[in-house]
């Protein structure tokens, strides 16, 4: 069975991040592009770091999904140039993210003022607070730091801008 190219992005939606299990690999950018070419499909995929763990789960439950819907000539091809940016992440997904507790990367990734001690302003995902404070570079996944709300008190995780 033959799907468009629509189709086969529609299919991809399906797979979640698995370390972010509400968003999904479309909505984070992971997923480049969508190639028809007559009876193949080419999945080109990216990871969010070089080193992430989670990409052979990622292409193994690409491969899962679209044996699933009978596309049995398929092939999924990571690249890592450009490399991937928290730019690439859907307004959906940022949305998603703050809804469940982490806050999303708030600046674009031409932003370099961390890297010259400029410290940076993240709101509270959940009480929308300017009043933080950076609590460790390191949150709960190498993405992530972790944070506090001065205000409601709850710490938080942030999701770096890359």
């Amino acid at each position: 069975m033959m799907y468009s190219e629509k189709e086969i992005w529609s299919i991809l939606e399906e797979v979640e991040d698995p370390e972010i299990p509400i968003i999904n690999v479309v909505e984070m950018g992971i997923v480049r592009g969508v190639k028809i070419n007559e009876e193949n499909v080419e999945v080109t995929i990216t990871p969010t770091y070089s080193g992430c763990p989670a990409m052979k789960t990622i292409e193994d439950d690409i491969a899962e999904i679209l044996r699933e819907k009978k596309i049995g000539n398929f092939h999924i091809k990571t690249v890592l140039s450009p490399a991937w940016t928290t730019d690439w992440m859907t307004d959906v997904a940022k949305e998603k993210l703050r809804s469940t507790g982490i806050a999303p990367p708030e600046q674009t990734s031409g932003d370099k003022g961390l890297l010259m001690g400029k410290v940076r302003d993240v709101s509270c995902p959940r009480c929308r607070s300017k009043n933080t404070q950076l609590i460790s570079q390191f949150g709960t996944t190498a993405c992530k730091a972790l944070y506090k709300c001065n205000d409601c008190l709850d710490p938080f995780d942030y999701f770096k801008c890359i």
